[in-house]
C-alpha cells in the first residue's frame, strides 16, 4: 500500500534536546555537516552526468566518493525547496508559494534545521542566498544561524515589489554583502566569496565544536555572469550568451568545490565531515537536460530532479547509488537523527529521515506520494489554481494533473500516458493531492500580505550609508501570464 503522510503541525518544542540524546548519534559521533546548494543547475548539468559540454572534474570526484540519491526530488523553483530543506515540511505548507511579493517568506514559528542543529550543539552559518524573507524576523540571523553572509530576495541585484529586494546596484562582480546585518564591500566574483567566507568562518570553527556551513551560491541562476577565464571555451563552441555565462558558472562552481574539498583535507577534518552536493530546482539555461522532460518552473521530472551527493569518508559508503526516491524535507529529519540519535521527531515532520538509506542502500522502504506544485499564482488565486500544474510521484509513476500518468522506470522522456493502463493508482494519487491540497491552504499565511514600501535591504544600505530614502514608488506587482500555469 501506498502511504500518504500525515500533514501535521510541529509544535516547536519538538526540537528541544537534551543533552543525552544528542550524545547519541546515528553513527556514534556528530560530523561537521556543509550542506552546498546552487542555483538552477539541473540534474545534467555535471560531466559525470553525461553532459558533453562541460568539465566539472571536481564534482565528479565528489560524486564518486559519495554514496547517491538518483532520484532526489525537490520544488520546481528555488524559495519553495530552500523552505522544505529548513523546516522538514512542504513549502505550501510553511506559507512559501512563490519566489517574490511577501510569499517567499518562511513563516514565523516554524522550527527550522538550524535551530535543530544549533540545540544539539553546533555552531551554524549561511554564506550565499537565503530567500526566505528579508525583513528583520524573517532572515536567517531570526532563523537559527549564528553566523550570516548573505545577499537579499532571490538572486544578486534582483528587486521586486514588497520587501524582496538585494542591495541597491549590487552586480556578481565585488557585490555589497549583508554580514551579520552590516554591508561589506568585496572583491571579486560572487561565488568564489561565497566559499572564500564560507571556509574562513569554518577554519575559525574547527576544533571547537561541530560547524553547519551552509553555502548557498546564486550561480548558475541568471543573469548569466561568469568570469571571462571561465567562458572562453564555450564562446568557441558557438553556444548561445546565456548558455556561456551559465556554463562558466558551472565551471567556476566545481573549480570551488575542489578547492574546498583540499582545504578540508589540509585541515585534517575530511573524515569528520558530512558533505553534501545538491540543487534547489532543474536547470534554466542548459542546451542539454538528457532524457528529462521539463527545466526549472515545470512539474515534470526535469524540473524537480537533482543531484544529490552525501560524502562522509569512512562511514557512507562511496561510489553507491540509492535508488530509492527521496526528497528535499527528507534532509532536515535525517539531520536529526544523524546528530542527536533521536527517531521520534522524524516521525513529527512531513519528511523522514534517510538515515536507513545511509546504512544500507538498500533498506527496505514503505513507498509513498510526494506533491509538486509550481506554486506562483496571482495574488488570491490559490484554491482556483489547485488544479494548474501539479503532480504526484511515488517510486515508479508520475501524475502530471489529473489525468496523464507515466511510468518513470519504462519511459523516463515521459512520452506515454498510461493512465488508462492503471485506473485506480490514479485515483489514489489525486486524492492524495487533494488532501494534501487541502492540508495546505490554511498554512498559506502570506497570501494577502501587504506589500512594503521598500525593499528591506535597499532601507538597511541606505541607512548604512547615511543616504537618502527616496519617496516610495509605486510598483504593481507583475501579473502572471494567464497560460503561466497551466500545462
Amino acid at each position: 500500500m501506498y502511504r500518504v503522510a500525515l500533514w501535521s503541525l510541529v509544535l516547536s518544542s519538538c526540537f528541544s534536546i537534551s543533552q543525552k540524546a544528542a550524545a547519541d548519534p546515528a553513527f556514534g559521533k556528530q560530523p561537521n555537516i556543509i550542506l552546498i546548494i546552487t542555483d538552477d543547475q539541473g540534474y545534467y548539468d555535471l560531466s559525470g552526468h553525461g553532459n558533453p559540454h562541460l568539465a566539472t572534474p571536481n564534482l565528479d570526484q565528489l560524486r564518486d566518493e559519495s554514496l547517491r540519491f538518483t532520484r532526489f526530488q525537490v520544488s520546481p523553483t528555488c524559495a519553495p525547496t530552500r523552505s522544505a530543506i529548513m523546516s522538514g515540511r512542504a513549502p505550501f505548507y510553511v506559507g512559501v508559494t512563490h519566489t517574490i511579493l511577501e510569499r517567499e517568506r518562511m513563516k514565523l514559528g516554524v522550527p527550522t534545521m538550524p535551530e535543530m542543529l544549533r540545540d544539539a550543539g553546533y555552531t551554524t552559518g549561511i554564506f550565499g542566498k537565503w530567500h526566505l524573507g528579508d525583513q528583520d524576523p524573517y532572515r536567517p540571523d531570526q532563523r537559527g544561524f549564528d553566523e550570516v553572509f548573505i545577499h537579499g530576495a532571490g538572486g544578486i541585484g534582483q528587486s521586486y515589489a514588497g520587501s524582496c529586494g538585494d542591495a541597491p546596484g549590487n552586480k556578481y562582480f565585488d557585490p555589497a554583502i549583508l554580514h551579520n546585518n552590516t554591508f561589506e564591500k568585496t572583491e571579486g566574483f560572487c561565488t568564489d566569496i561565497f566559499f572564500n567566507q564560507a571556509m574562513e568562518w569554518m577554519g575559525d570553527q574547527k576544533g571547537k565544536k561541530p560547524f553547519f556551513a551552509y553555502i548557498t551560491t546564486n550561480a548558475p541562476h541568471g543573469p548569466f555572469i561568469a568570469p571571462d577565464s571561465y567562458k572562453k571555451k564555450f564562446i568557441d563552441a558557438g553556444m548561445s550568451s546565456s548558455t556561456v555565462g551559465f556554463y562558466g558558472m558551472i565551471e567556476n562552481i566545481d573549480d570551488n568545490v575542489g578547492r574546498l574539498t583540499k582545504q578540508l583535507a589540509d585541515w585534517g577534518i575530511e573524515d569528520d565531515t558530512l558533505l553534501i552536493f545538491m540543487t534547489d530546482n532543474g536547470p534554466s539555461a542548459s542546451n542539454y537536460n538528457g532524457d528529462h522532460k521539463g527545466k526549472k518552473g515545470s512539474v515534470d521530472e526535469g524540473g524537480t530532479r537533482v543531484p544529490s551527493f552525501w560524502r562522509w569518508p569512512g562511514v557512507l559508503k562511496s561510489g553507491t547509488d540509492v535508488n530509492t526516491m527521496a526528497n528535499h524535507y527528507d534532509i532536515l529529519p535525517t539531520f536529526a537523527e544523524l546528530v542527536e540519535g533521536n527517531p521520534k521527531q522524524r516521525d513529527l515532520l512531513q519528511g523522514r529521515s534517510l538515515v536507513p538509506l545511509l546504512k544500507n542502500p538498500n533498506a527496505p522502504w514503505e513507498d509513498r506520494f510526494r506533491i509538486f506544485h509550481k506554486g506562483r499564482w496571482g495574488k488570491g488565486a490559490a484554491e482556483e489554481s489547485r488544479d494548474n500544474g501539479f503532480a504526484v510521484r511515488n517510486q515508479r509513476f508520475r501524475l502530471v494533473g489529473r489525468n496523464t500518468l507515466y511510468d518513470m522506470e519504462q519511459d523516463p522522456s515521459q512520452k506515454n500516458n498510461v493512465i488508462d493502463e492503471h485506473p485506480e493508482l490514479a485515483k489514489k494519487m489525486n486524492s492524495a493531492y487533494d488532501e494534501w491540497f487541502d492540508g495546505a491552504l490554511p498554512n498559506m499565511v502570506n497570501e494577502d500580505a501587504p506589500l512594503t514600501g521598500h525593499n528591506t535591504f535597499h532601507l538597511i544600505f541606505w541607512k548604512q550609508y547615511g543616504m537618502e530614502v527616496p519617496p516610495v514608488r509605486v510598483r504593481k506587482p507583475r501579473t502572471p501570464k494567464k497560460n503561466r500555469n497551466k500545462k
